[in-house]
């Protein structure tokens, strides 16, 4: 077949999706070519591609390809595409919404029983062969909330439920709230922070989220209350949430992103009274290639048809 779309698959992992095209019956109907992340596209790909598959895109890359149509994000986060000075007004451009499904969800709950549970401190007290009585908080009389209430919300929402936690959440789109969840308003943030053990932050990264979570709203969470940051770094300000656990007006955090990653050796982060540091654990897992390789075989027959993408960006929410 002539003059098929082309489409490139910038990541050091290609088979997956591949294999995804394939299976799908796709491969004859576009040209294909996969790229090493640390490789640079040749001026004949810049100049033919049309769709492009890629983690993230370096500044200045995407006005040297003339005839590209539309962009498949790998992340949910697309802050760092939006931030790109050249990037296509009319480019359309997706993300891998809602792909983490199946992974941050079960290390959200896990982090709630971390704190509530003393494990990690028998596990230390194991090689001095102590013996520690020490008593396991239960969690199934507790309020979790949510803010941030989509796709992974639903399903840490459902996994809490079943372990007989009430569920608080937020969410900006109006609409009918799951079974076992109390669905407020993002105006009723406050309400939500007063009556929640543990609040897990799932916005995404837009000017309106910056530093979200600061003095004046720490200071109205229970002071016996948790807070976890699984969504962006940007979320918090920093120094406000360090002064909040130093001086007992939260009981501590667990986080799993920030405003830079690797966090540098010096953040204070590292040494706060009561702050967990994760190394961004909270989604990628050894099969989230095949579940991206779904949504991106999906949206590639969208684009073929010419039928709309799914999980297109809205650039004026940032998401």
């Amino acid at each position: 077949m002539t003059n098929r779309p082309h489409l490139l698959l910038w990541t050091n992992n290609p088979a997956p999706y591949l294999d995804a095209i394939k299976d799908a019956g796709l491969a004859d109907r576009v040209a294909t070519a996969t790229l090493p992340g640390k490789e640079q596209p040749s001026e004949e790909q810049l100049r033919q591609t049309n769709a492009l598959m890629v983690p993230n895109v370096p500044p200045g890359l995407l006005s040297k390809m003339p005839n590209l149509q539309w962009a498949q994000a790998m992340t949910a986060g697309v802050e760092a595409w939006l931030a790109l000075p050249d990037l296509p007004p009319k480019l359309t451009l997706t993300c891998a919404r809602g792909t983490h499904a199946e992974s941050m969800p079960e290390n959200i709950i896990s982090a709630i029983l971390y704190v509530a549970k003393p494990f990690a401190a028998i596990a230390a007290d194991q090689p001095q062969r102590k013996w520690s009585h020490r008593v396991a908080e239960p969690i199934n009389d507790k309020t979790l909330g949510i803010i941030g209430f989509g796709v992974i919300g639903k399903e840490v929402a459902r996994l809490a439920n079943a372990l007989g936690m009430r569920v608080l959440a937020t969410r900006r789109s109006p609409g009918d709230a799951p079974a076992g969840v109390e669905l407020l308003r993002p105006e009723q943030t406050d309400e939500l922070l007063a009556q929640s053990d543990y609040v897990v932050l799932l916005l995404p990264a837009t000017p309106e989220t910056e530093n979200f979570i600061n003095a004046q709203r720490l200071a109205k969470m229970k002071k016996t209350a948790w807070l976890l940051n699984f969504g962006r770094g940007a979320l918090i300000k920093d120094e406000d949430l360090i002064a909040a656990t130093t001086n007992g007006t939260i009981a501590g955090a667990v986080l799993d992103v920030f405003r830079q990653e690797p966090l540098p050796e010096t953040h204070p982060f590292w040494t706060a009274r009561n702050i967990m540091v994760l190394p961004h654990i909270g989604g990628p897992h050894p099969r989230r290639d095949r579940i991206v390789a779904r949504l991106l075989v999906d949206n590639l027959r969208r684009f073929l048809d010419g039928q709309p993408l799914k999980e297109v960006v809205d650039r004026a929410r940032g998401y």
